[in-house]
C-alpha cells in the first residue's frame, strides 16, 4: 500500500483534562466501542476489580490517578487509532506537555459539574500555542451540573476558543436520557452500561419521533426542541477548516461512565480529525509523505514490564516508513541503531511491529541510548522543535535508607530521571544527589517506584532552593570564578553541565548582575536555544 494511503488511515490524538474529569474513563470507553477491549474498568471503583487499561502502573491503580502517559493503538473501520492518555494532575503536567508535541489533535474532557478548571486552562494554552485541533467532551451529564448553555459561554470565555455544539444532551442529571447529533440530525439512545458496549435502544433521524417520549420523557423532549432551535440560531454551523486550524472546537455531551455520547464522539472524530501533517524541524518542515524516515522520542519509560526490567523509548514517526531490523541514524550520538523488537502498545500489553508509518508511536527497547527529544533519521542531521524541557520548582536531596542497596538506588534514580519524570543534579563534595520536580506528588511516585521496581528505599530532604539554572558563557575564567565563589550552590546535571541553585529570584538577579558574561537558563534545552 502507498505511503500516502497509510498516512490517510492514521489518527493520533491525546486525551487531556483536569484531574477527575473522567479522562481515563473516556479512554476506556473509546477502546471498548473500538473493539480493542471487551470489558472496561473504572477508576477508583470498589465494585469493579479490574483496573483501567491505561492506568497500568501499580501506584496508579492504588491512587486512582494517571501519573504517566499511556500509549494505546487499535484499528476501527479501516482507521488506525493511536490514543495517548495523559496525566491530569498538575504535578505531572510536563509529561502531558511533551505528549502534545507527538499528536495531531486533542480531545479535551470537561466535567459538567465543575466546568472549566485550572489545569483545563493551562492545557488549552499549550494546544493554542501549537494550533492543535481540539474537540471538547462535556462529561458526567448524568450528574446535576452547570446548564449546557451556560457551559458553552464559560468555555468560550475561559478558553478563548469558539465552540460549535456537535451533539446536544437530552436532559441532564437524573433525567439525562441520551444525546442528539445536531450535524446528522439523529438521536441515539443507549442502555446505561458501565463495563460493556451498551445496547442501542433507539436510533432515529426524526427529532419528533413519538418513540422518543417513552425513553426520555416529554419534558426532556420539549427542552431538546427548544435548545436545538436556540443553538441553530446562536452558533455557527460546524466548519471543518476552522476546526483543523485550531480556531473552532466541536462540542460533545455525554456520560463516559454510562456510555452515552461515546460512540458519537468516536465516529465523528474518525471522520473529521486530521491525519498526520507537517512537523517543524530545525531548518525545514518535515512532510509525512517524504520517503525517508524521521521521528523523535517524546517519552521514555523504565520497567514497563517489571518482570523484565526493560526500558522503552516512545518515538513518534513523522515521515517515511519505519521497518524492523533496519539501521537508523541517531542524530545526537551519531550512531547507527537497529531495533529487533519494536513494539506497539495497548497500555502495558505490547506486540512486535514489522513496520510503522507517520502518526504511529513505536516503542523502542533502549539500553541507555535515548533521551527526551532525540531524533532518528536515515542519515540527515535533524532536530525537531518544540519538545518542552523540564524546569524544576522544588529541589530535594535523596537520602538513602538502605546502604546495602546503593547501586539499585542510583540505577533507579538515573533511569527515572531519564524518563523526564524529574531532573537529577549531583553536588560535590559527597556526591549528593538532588532531584528537581514541578510538584510534591512526583516525589511520592519516585519513592514508590524505587521501592517496588528497584528494591531501594529512600526519603527526600527539603532544600532551600527555588530554581535550578543552567549556566553558559564564552568566558571560561569568569565561570570558574563564579563556581569557586558559589561552590555551595553549584551542582551538575547528568551531562556534567554546571547548574546554579538559587534560593530566590533575587539571588538569581544578583548573580546575573555580578557576572554579566554568564547566561542563566531556566530550562535545560539551552543547547537548542531554550528560554533564559
Amino acid at each position: 500500500m502507498e505511503l500516502r494511503d497509510e498516512i490517510r488511515k492514521r489518527r493520533t490524538f491525546a486525551i487531556i483534562s483536569h484531574p477527575d474529569a473522567g479522562k481515563t474513563t473516556l479512554t476506556e470507553k473509546l477502546l471498548l466501542f473500538g473493539g480493542a477491549i471487551q470489558t472496561a474498568g473504572a477508576v477508583r471503583s470498589n465494585k469493579i476489580r479490574k483496573s483501567t487499561t491505561s492506568d497500568f502502573m501499580e501506584i496508579e491503580k492504588q491512587r486512582g490517578i494517571s501519573v504517566s502517559t499511556s500509549v494505546m493503538a487499535f484499528d476501527y473501520n479501516g482507521i488506525r487509532v493511536n490514543i495517548l492518555d495523559t496525566p491530569g494532575h498538575k504535578d505531572f503536567a510536563e509529561d502531558t506537555y511533551r505528549t502534545l508535541t507527538a499528536v495531531d489533535s486533542v480531545i479535551l474532557v470537561v466535567d459538567s459539574v465543575k466546568g472549566v478548571e485550572e489545569q483545563t486552562r493551562k492545557l488549552m494554552e499549550v494546544c493554542r500555542m501549537r494550533n492543535t485541533p481540539v474537540m471538547v467532551f462535556i462529561n458526567k451529564m448524568d450528574r446535576e451540573g452547570i446548564p449546557p448553555v451556560d457551559l458553552l459561554d464559560e468555555l468560550e470565555r475561559e478558553l478563548s476558543i469558539a465552540v460549535c455544539p456537535y451533539t446536544w444532551p437530552l436532559g441532564s442529571g437524573r433525567k439525562f436520557g441520551g444525546v442528539y447529533n445536531i450535524q446528522k440530525k439523529e438521536v441515539q439512545i443507549f442502555a446505561p452500561d458501565k463495563t460493556e458496549v451498551s445496547e442501542s435502544l433507539l436510533s432515529t433521524k426524526d427529532i419528533h419521533d413519538p418513540r422518543l417520549e417513552e425513553h426520555v420523557g416529554i419534558e426532556n423532549l420539549t427542552k431538546l426542541w427548544e435548545d436545538v432551535e436556540f443553538v441553530n440560531e446562536m452558533y455557527e454551523p460546524f466548519n471543518l477548516p476552522l476546526y483543523r486550524e485550531g480556531y473552532l472546537a466541536p462540542l460533545f455531551f455525554g456520560s463516559a461512565l454510562n456510555n452515552f455520547g461515546v460512540l458519537e464522539l468516536l465516529e465523528t472524530f474518525l471522520g473529521i480529525a486530521p491525519c498526520p501533517g507537517n512537523v517543524k524541524a530545525s531548518g525545514r518542515v518535515v512532510e509525512p509523505a517524504e520517503a525517508k524516515l524521521t521521528g523523535f522520542v517524546f517519552k521514555i519509560h523504565a520497567n514497563l514490564d517489571p518482570n523484565h526490567r526493560d526500558r522503552i523509548a516512545f518515538m513518534r514517526i513523522c515521515s517515511g516508513r519505519f521497518e524492523r531490523n533496519k539501521f537508523y541514524y541517531h542524530v545526537r550520538s551519531g550512531k547507527k541503531l537497529r531495533f529487533t523488537s519494536p513494539a506497539s502498545f495497548m497500555a502495558n500489553s505490547k506486540s512486535i511491529v514489522e513496520e510503522a508509518f507517520p502518526g504511529d508511536v513505536v516503542g523502542l527497547y533502549d539500553n541507555g541510548n535515548f533521551k527526551i527529544g532525540d531524533t532518528l533519521t536515515e542519515g540527515e542531521d535533524l532536530h525537531f522543535e518544540g519538545i518542552p524541557s523540564f524546569s524544576p520548582e522544588i529541589l530535594k536531596e535523596v537520602v538513602n535508607l538502605d546502604p546495602m542497596k546503593t547501586k539499585q538506588l542510583e540505577k533507579g534514580v538515573r533511569q527515572m530521571t531519564d524518563e523526564g519524570v524529574a531532573q537529577l543534579f549531583v553536588q560535590q563534595p559527597g556526591n549528593r544527589k538532588i532531584i528537581g520536580t514541578v510538584g510534591e506528588l512526583q516525589y511520592e511516585v519516585i519513592r514508590f517506584r524505587l521501592e517496588h521496581e528497584y528494591g531501594a528505599r529512600c526519603s527526600f530532604s527539603h532544600l532551600p532552593y527555588v530554581k535550578a539554572c543552567w549556566i553558559t558563557t564564552t568566558d571560561k575564567k569568569e565561570l570558574e570564578r563564579f563556581i569557586a565563589r558559589k561552590s555551595g550552590a553549584i551542582a551538575y546535571d547528568k551531562e556534567d553541565n554546571p547548574v546554579f541553585l538559587a534560593e530566590s529570584d533575587w539571588m538569581l538577579k544578583l548573580a546575573a548582575e555580578g557576572f554579566p558574561s554568564l547566561t542563566f537558563h531556566r530550562t535545560s534545552d539551552f543547547k537548542t536555544g531554550g528560554s533564559k
